[in-house]
């Protein structure tokens, strides 16, 4: 069974499969525009991370956005990828890059965004794409549209003129 077939099985049930909430300074604005007294509302601002609230099975997980290797699109589904486990949730790539870039991610594919704090190498290839290896070893291929985002990897290049992007 192919896996968009397999997403659409699951469909009536994507209520209790994820949906994602990553809008932290919204949360925090929310928070400080309230009467909660005041000690609460600076250990929001204390305490601002990357972590993502996501709603699994009926229960609400945190993850920090730092464990999220990869993002791939999987029909009308995209699945968060950590090291040893992923979470499949109702949405486009698209709209999750608008949320997932301000966080440092970045997309290297039309179907896949990765975290470029964890990537630790990239290789050109003759065809002009690039591979892309993150910690763990995982390895994905940039192709030739988005290879201008690789520049965002690094805040300063030394030695690699003519090489990348």
């Amino acid at each position: 069974m192919s896996s968009v077939r397999q997403f659409e099985a699951l469909e009536p049930e994507a209520d209790n499969l994820a949906s994602i909430a990553i809008d932290v300074d919204k949360s925090i604005t929310q928070a400080v525009d309230t009467n909660d007294p005041p000690h609460a509302s600076g250990m929001l601002f204390a305490r601002k991370t990357s972590r993502v609230a996501l709603r699994v099975k009926g229960r609400i997980l945190f993850v920090d956005l730092a464990d999220v290797i990869a993002v791939k699109a999987e029909g009308n589904y995209v699945s968060l990828e950590r090291r040893s486990s992923a979470y499949i949730l109702r949405g486009s790539i698209s709209e999750m890059a608008k949320k997932l870039e301000p966080y440092g991610f970045i997309r290297i594919h039309r179907s896949i965004m990765v975290n470029g704090s964890l990537v630790e190498e990239i290789q050109p290839q003759l065809t002009g794409e690039y591979r892309l290896r993150v910690s763990g070893g995982r390895q994905y291929t940039v192709t030739r549209t988005y290879k201008r985002n690789l520049r965002f990897l690094a805040q300063l290049w030394l030695g690699t003129e003519g090489f990348c992007c």
